[in-house]
Order: structure tokens, then sequence, then C-alpha cells
């Protein structure tokens, strides 16, 4: 018949055994062990447990319990598996095949668990599973804490979550609460098409958010994003980086972009970065030399990002300073376009290649694949050439100008409005002679070997020579004549340090003519009448 025993749940004290249909003692395999068989129930200290069969060891406080265990603690912790050992005295549990353990919304999968009730831990060290919601992780060893609700994992640690992200880590600490997941150790989060690498960082399975230090690395589509620090937005695609970043977009098969500073962010989805703190610009074209740009801000824009003719365009502005070996900038705000090769220089800019200086309110250069082509400057346009071993400048001015290059030599220069000229020919034995002045409104400068060939100015051009020296000042060095090398970068280094011109130099910017007006302006009914021829009186009756 079923044994039942009096006596309810106590906080502490002995076993309690509430029912069995068979109780008996088998010395010869038990030892001093009561056997219960049958619809078993024990509770002790607020456990209550469940099962076919067990054994009770009343000296020790401890049994064993075999066959559909059910342990439960509460209304939100629960235990199940093949058998379990418990020790009342410790208060301390082992369970034994297919466990699962249930804690509010979480749920544990391992083949052998341990469980301290004092501690409210679970942990395991033979692989596990916790469920969360749509959140798995697995691992080799596994703690749970019931009180914080809390768990760490250890030992090829993977986390999936519904969004199919995936974190691969060797130490994770998890709360299910909040839901952050914090990695130590070598991780490697797949989020969307996102890829990030850190050695700690914290990750919400919810939100989609990470935070993440010790140097992360996050990949993206030919993207990739450096910095002490990360923070990262699965859902908007948005990453922030802090100190020392580094930021490399290679997606475009011509040119490879990079933006340093020590603040900057990504947006994914737009595909746009901006780089600020100490920021540099680095555009590797294919066939041509490092293009380098500093500004207090860069902003890199994405074009076509899903077709084959992907393309960028830098924005550069305030204190911009940009080296090439074969062109130098210096302005108040630059613009890139990778698939145009054009620079584009704004607000004082000046331009500098080889032994020329380009002076105007913006100025364009255009290059090939390897050098420079072209130099279009608008407004107050000026190209000043320093002759070797000499105080002596050619000068060419002009309202707009166009610079033509072959192999990084400039063989034209076609000047438009207001154009002036004063050249400084050399002779064979590398001596000046005399110098030509001209006046026209429109001119055109072909060179070869750095030397003037031809010559067209049209119409009614006005000109001069002089013998060298005898030239007055006004002829000898245009009215907006200047020479800026003290500010010109003089390598990728030295684009930090930012060598205003001198007030007197800077370029007076000259307002465009305004567009005539549209409309008449309104006359007052005097002004009207005054101009209105009197009218004839009508005095025929209708």
């Amino acid at each position: 018949m079923p044994i039942r025993q009096r006596g309810g749940v106590r906080k502490d004290g002995p076993i309690q055994i509430h029912h069995a249909q068979r109780l008996f003692k088998d010395a010869a395999t038990t030892g001093d062990g009561q056997v219960l068989v049958g619809d078993v129930f024990l509770s002790h200290a607020g456990m209550r447990l469940k099962c076919d069969s067990a054994v009770f060891y009343e000296a020790s406080n401890s049994f064993m319990a075999y066959g559909h265990v059910h342990f439960t603690q509460g209304d939100t912790l629960s235990l199940r598996g093949d058998s379990i050992y418990y020790d009342g005295t410790s208060q301390f549990a082992q369970v034994f095949h297919n466990v699962t353990m249930r804690h509010h919304k979480m749920t544990l999968l391992t083949d052998h668990l341990n469980y301290d009730r004092i501690a409210g831990r679970g942990f395991y060290d033979v692989g596990g599973k916790i469920i969360d919601g749509k959140t798995v992780l697995t691992s080799q060893q596994g703690d749970y804490f019931t009180t914080t609700r809390e768990a760490n994992f250890n030992e090829d640690v993977l986390l999936v979550n519904e969004k199919k992200d995936t974190l691969h880590t060797e130490n994770l600490h998890y709360n299910t609460r909040t839901k952050w997941a914090h990695a130590t150790g070598k991780t490697n989060l797949f989020s969307g098409g996102s890829h990030i690498y850190t050695t700690d960082g914290f990750y919400n399975t919810d939100s989609g958010q990470a935070r993440l230090s010790q140097r992360p690395q996050l990949f993206n589509k030919g993207r990739k994003l450096v910095g002490d620090s990360i923070a990262y937005n699965q859902k908007t695609g948005f990453s922030e980086a802090f100190k020392n970043v580094v930021f490399t977009d290679s997606t475009d098969q011509n040119n490879k972009n990079i933006l340093l500073g020590d603040y900057g962010w990504y947006d994914d989805k737009k595909g746009e970065a901006m780089a600020t703190e100490h920021a540099l610009a680095k555009n590797f074209s294919r066939n041509a030399d490092t293009l380098y740009v500093h500004a207090d801000t860069l902003r890199l824009f994405s074009y076509d990002l899903k077709t084959d003719s992907a393309y960028r365009v830098l924005h550069g502005y305030f204190h911009v300073r940009a080296y090439r070996t074969d062109v130098q900038a210096v302005c108040d705000s630059l613009v890139f376009n990778s698939r145009q090769k054009k620079l584009t220089l704004f607000r004082d800019p000046i331009a500098w290649s080889d032994d020329r200086q380009i002076l105007g309110e913006e100025i364009n250069v255009f290059a090939n694949d390897s050098t420079l082509d072209s130099v279009y400057v608008e407004r107050q346009a000026l190209i000043v050439q320093a002759l070797p071993d000499s105080t002596l400048f050619n000068q060419v001015a002009g309202n707009v100008m166009q610079a033509y290059f072959h192999k990084g030599e400039i063989y034209q220069a076609r000047v438009d409005g207001n154009a002036i000229v004063i050249n400084y020919p050399m002779e064979k034995d590398t001596t000046f002679l005399y110098q030509n002045y001209c006046e026209a409104s429109k001119m055109r400068v072909d060179i070869a070997q750095r030397k003037m060939q031809r010559f067209w100015a049209a119409p009614n051009p006005t000109g001069k020579t002089y013998p060298i020296g005898m030239a007055p000042p006004e002829h000898t060095k245009l009215s907006n004549f200047a020479w800026f090398d003290y500010v010109r970068p003089q390598s990728p280094d030295d684009l930090f340090e930012w060598r205003p011109k001198n007030a007197a130099e800077k370029l007076k910017v000259q307002p465009r003519r305004n567009a005539p007006l549209q409309t008449l302006k309104p006359v007052s009914k005097k002004q009207t009448e005054a101009t209105t021829p009197p009218q004839k009186e009508n005095t025929e009756q209708p």
C-alpha cells in the first residue's frame, strides 16, 4: 500500500517523504538506504521532487532518485533528468542525463548539471545549451545563477539569436534580463553582412547593439573599421569608433580609400563615413601615387554600391591640406570625386605642381590614372612659375584659366578675360636677357620643355619687351602676385601643421555679378498718374 508521511516543506531539517507506492530496504544493494518505488514525492527546504523511484539515506540526509525526475523550487525553477543525487545538508544536487533546467523563460539543456541551492547556481562541464527566448547559447562549460539570472560560458561558446546573428568566443557572460552578452577572449560576431572581431565586447541580443573595446575590427562588404573602441548598432547599420580610428574602403576596384582620425563613424546603409580629430584621408589609385588629405573633418560618400561602377566622393572642410607627389594643395574646403578623378578646392585655395603655383577663387584639378591631367581655375586666376636659380617668376593671370598637362608637364595654358602674361625667356646658356609683358582679352600659351613655344592673344593685344631689370615694377610682378612656398605641404607628415597665409596676401573674393531682375519694381500711384496720358471724357449715353 502507499506510504505517506506527515510533514510539510521546511526551510531546513531532514528530507521529507510525502508519498511512495512501496517502501522497503535491500541491504545487499542499497546498504542502509530506504527504497521508494512508485509516484515518489520528496521535499526539502522549499524543494519538491517527484520521480519513479528513489533510495533515501536518512543518516546522511540524502537520496538518489530515478526515472522521470522532476525537481521544482517555487514557481520559477524546474529541473528534470533521468536521475538525481541530492544532499540535504549542503543542499547540493547533481542531475544526470537528458537534463532540462527551466528558470522563468530560460531553458538550460545538458547531460550533467550540478545545482547549488544555497548559491542559486547551476553549472556543467560536459557541454550544454541555454535557450533564452529566440537566443541560443552553447558552450563546453557553463554557469547559471538564479538570483541574478546571469550566465557564464567558457570554451567554444556560440551565441545565435533570432536574426541569425552569431557570436563565437572563448568566454561569455550573459544576462537574461537585460539581454546583454559580454564576451572576452578571441571573439567573432557575424551580424547581417557585418563581421566583428574583438577580444572584449558587449552585445545586446535584443537591440542588436554592440560596445567593443581592446582594438576591435568591424568588416562589412569590403569595408573595415578599426578603433580603440567601437559602438555598433546592427538595426541601423551605424558604427562609431574612438581613438586611433582607421576606416578602409576597398569596394572600388580602381581606388582604395582610408580615413584615419581619433573619432569617426560609418553608416552602412548610406555608405557614408566620417573622421575628425587629427583626420587624414588616403586615396590609393591603381596606377597613381597616393593622395593624402588632412582637414578638421573628412566625410566619405559612396554611390552605386550595388553596381560595378561604385565610386566615392570625399569632402574635407576647414584647414584642408593635401599632398600627392605631383600636386599639393591648401584651402578651406575640398571635394574629391573618384569617378571624375576631380579635386575641387574652395575658398582661398592654392595648388602646386612642381615649380608652379596656382591661385584663384576656385580650383579644379583633374587627374588621369597616373598623373596630373588639367587644372581649371575660376576668378582671379594666377599661375606663377619660379624660375631656377633666380628671383624671377613667369606669371599668367586672368578671370578664368585652363592649364593642360602631359606626363606631369604643362604644355598649354588658356586664359579668358583680362589676360596678362609676364614671361622671362631662358637663353641657351640658362641666362635671362629680357622679359615679355602682354595684355589681352584672351590668350593661349603653348609650352614645351618648360619654355614658351607659341603665344596667341586677341583681340587687340598690347605687349612690350624689356631688357632684364628694366621693366617697371607693375610689369615685373602682377598686382595679385604672391609666392606661398611657406605654406606648401612638403610631405604627408607635414599635413597636420596649419600654416596660414599672411593677412596682407589673402585672396579678396570678388562677388559674381548678380542676375538681372526678373520683375519690375512697383511704382507709386502718384508716379503712375504722372506718366499716364489724360483720357478724353466720354459724354455719350449708352
